[in-house]
């Protein structure tokens, strides 16, 4: 079986939700994908903007049926950057003065991503309710069983 790359560009000016990256595997590719390189409009302040300054580097791993197993970005390590960032999305920049000290004094460009567990169980096991595989179920009123 041959593997192919396949490169899409896609200018979306709608907010990406769960229910695209649902339609573009269950529909459109019918295999897992890898968003990549959102808009940064749809992205919070501290992910690291792309030399393009319209995109940042971010990214989700989807697969059909269990939906986002990973996703993931860059943070944003430049000072001007995260003060441009914090502006243009009009927030304000007394909220996060101890995250711009943290950079301020000091930092290296780092990363970080998050799994899902019970879609990644989700996913292995072919099961179609991702009630069937939380390994702690809890219900309302019922939190402290």
């Amino acid at each position: 079986m041959r593997e192919v790359l396949l490169h899409l560009n896609c200018y979306c000016y709608l907010p990406y939700a769960y229910n695209n990256g649902s339609y573009l595997v269950g529909e459109i590719y019918k295999r897992p994908v890898i968003i990549f390189n959102y808009p940064k409009k749809i992205k919070p302040f501290y992910m690291r903007v792309n030399d393009d300054g319209e995109t940042v580097a971010a990214f989700d791993v989807v697969v059909p049926k269990a939906g986002t197993l990973i996703r993931g970005s860059q943070n944003e390590e430049r000072m001007n950057m995260l003060s441009t960032r914090i502006k243009e999305l009009g927030i304000r920049s007394e909220e996060y003065e101890w995250y711009m000290d943290l950079r301020r004094h000091g930092t290296v460009k780092n990363s970080g991503f998050s799994v899902a567990f019970e879609h990644v169980v989700l996913f292995a096991t072919g099961l179609v309710n991702v009630a069937d595989v939380i390994p702690f179920p809890r219900s309302y009123g019922k939190a402290n069983n």
